[in-house]
């Protein structure tokens, strides 16, 4: 069946629209994809939800910003749906069912909570379209960590690759994450780290610039060791997998971050992302042969360079060199694990979120 993902990250650059055929375990084929980038003004009332949701003890709640910034994500996620429906000349009759994963405002799975700002049934009445949506709840609330979600969908992926295994699929938004398939039945995946997120703050800070375009900063600095080892040895860092971040769980204020010029504080806090990644090797069950990267951490240079000596002598490509999109890749996963929602399949598994036994997620709303 067709069916459209849709995913605002935790980097907050924009949202992603993209179609794929699936029945929800193989791959058939990949349609058109969308991008919608949230302006300045967006941006920040999303940042006042993220300040604001850190607050919260109740799921449902919306004090604040949070109920003008979840309309907010509702009407542009529709606005990104709307225009890929026109551009590639969709019909809505077409589309089986949208993958809705919303904005994360707050994640602590420990706490057995999880908030995805966005309101599924309004965007189901609006497109007319189903949608599924609300797709870590009942993982956290079995006891999972609710995150990575996306590994089952990188599992169906790899195997339209012929790459040696075991591969890893690693994707660098505002959290890295990685899915470890070496072609048994369920895959192992966990939260490395920081990704994006760290490197973006820093740069708006520093210059008013929103990231470092393709790591061209990072590149010119010298990366701090001393300061790396110290934020290595948070107990995170030792835990075996499964295991999940919230966007800030690595903020500046928790990091003690040094004053860095602002190369070599792009420098270090790009080596720090790498550094997190190695650090999940000696986790796995044996060390990738081959690593794939999508998300925003895929199109920095400079991030790639060091993933690939760090790595080595795994290769390591972006996704859009192994003929995937790295931009649209997570977009992609949603409208795949939308397809597993309405057929009542499992989406999360004991070796990805820790979650007692493999289990269906999301909630459909019908139009």
């Amino acid at each position: 069946m067709r069916a459209i993902g849709l995913m605002s990250g935790t980097s907050l650059d924009g949202v992603d629209a993209a179609v794929i055929e699936t029945d929800g375990e193989r791959i058939e084929g990949f349609g058109p994809v969308e991008y919608r980038p949230y302006r300045e003004q967006e941006r920040d009332l999303l940042r006042r939800a993220l300040a604001e949701a850190a607050g919260l003890t109740d799921r449902n709640a919306r004090p604040g910003v949070l109920a003008e910034a979840e309309a907010l994500t509702t009407r542009i996620h529709a606005e990104a749906v709307e225009e890929l429906l026109l551009r590639h000349r969709i019909a809505a009759r077409d589309i089986a069912v949208i993958g809705f994963h919303g904005q994360t405002v707050i994640h602590r799975p420990q706490e057995k909570l999880t908030v995805q700002i966005g309101d599924g049934a309004a965007l189901a009445k609006r497109l007319g379209i189903a949608v599924a949506f609300d797709f870590r709840a009942a993982d956290v609330a079995a006891g999972g960590q609710g995150a990575p979600l996306v590994p089952v969908f990188h599992r169906a992926i790899v195997q339209t690759l012929d790459r040696p295994h075991p591969v890893a699929v690693l994707n660098i938004g505002g959290v890295a994450n990685v899915t470890y398939v070496d072609g048994g039945p369920d895959p192992i995946a966990c939260d490395t780290g920081p990704g994006n997120a760290l490197i973006d703050d820093f740069m708006r800070a520093r210059t008013g610039a929103p990231y470092d375009d393709n790591g061209d900063v990072a590149a010119t600095g010298r990366p701090d060791a001393r300061f790396i080892a110290r934020v290595l040895d948070h107990p995170f860092f030792d835990a075996r997998p499964p295991k999940s971040l919230d966007r800030n769980s690595f903020a500046f204020a928790n990091i003690g971050l040094p004053e860095f010029s602002v190369q070599d504080g792009a420098a270090t806090l790009s080596a720090l992302t790498v550094a997190a990644v190695a650090r999940v090797l000696p986790h796995l069950p044996q060390p990738p042969r081959a690593w794939i990267v999508g998300g925003g951490g895929a199109r920095n240079r400079t991030l790639m360079n060091m993933l690939a000596e760090t790595l080595s002598p795994a290769t390591v490509e972006t996704a859009d060199q192994a003929g995937w999109s790295a931009d649209a890749l997570e977009a992609q996963a949603f409208a795949f694990l939308a397809v597993r929602a309405l057929r009542g399949l499992p989406i999360t598994f004991p070796a990805t979120t820790g979650v007692p036994q493999p289990l269906a997620g999301g909630v459909v709303a019908k139009p």
